[in-house]
């Protein structure tokens, strides 16, 4: 048995495929990832991405999961972790936003509308959006910000600030603190 063979007989395969193509992503924009390049990070055959993923759209949408799951568990960990509503808003918010900055690739390519089609998510993603714009809800809804718009309002806000940021228009500490200011700004007195 070969060792380019190993993980896929070992039944290790996908996860194999998944780390390597995840760990691409952090160093390179999704579209610039082949199913042939994930096989070689992987160590595995150049035929043995279709085993996991049907296409290279397949494969996009899963990097697109991931990073969104991953995203999920960081802003549902970071307002876990506040101390009052309102720091919950923030952390949430922040925990997003450096996201953005930090694995921009990720976040590119879960936002990106030829891979998660708006109004069309996968099986797998519509969870992982519907946790999300649940856990921004409830943190806006905690702090005083309870209407449809207000929600919107917070996530366009750090939503915004991440894409500019990550694209080198200023700094994260710049960002970070504009996106408190602006939704300290947005609570009721």
């Amino acid at each position: 048995m070969s060792s380019s063979r190993s993980g896929y007989h070992h039944g290790d395969l996908a996860h194999a495929l998944e780390a390597a193509a995840m760990q691409l992503l952090v160093e390179k924009p999704a579209q610039e990832i082949s199913l042939r390049e994930v096989a070689r990070a992987a160590d595995v055959s150049h035929n043995a991405p279709y085993h996991h993923f049907a296409d290279r759209r397949g494969l996009m949408k899963v990097l697109a999961e991931r990073s969104m799951a991953d995203l999920t568990t960081a802003v549902r960990m970071a307002i876990a972790d506040a101390a009052d509503p309102v720091a919950a808003l923030v952390s949430g918010g922040t925990a997003y936003l450096r996201f953005a900055v930090e694995y921009p690739h990720g976040f590119d390519v879960m936002y990106d509308p030829t891979v998660c089609i708006p109004g069309e998510p996968s099986d797998t993603m519509a969870p992982l959006i519907a946790e999300l714009e649940q856990l921004l809800g409830s943190a806006s809804a905690a702090a005083g910000l309870d209407s449809d718009e207000d929600v919107l309002g917070v996530w366009g806000l750090v939503h915004g600030l991440g894409t500019l940021c990550a694209a080198g228009h200023f700094s994260l500490d710049a960002a970070l603190r504009a996106g408190e200011a602006a939704l300290r700004r947005m609570l009721p007195r």
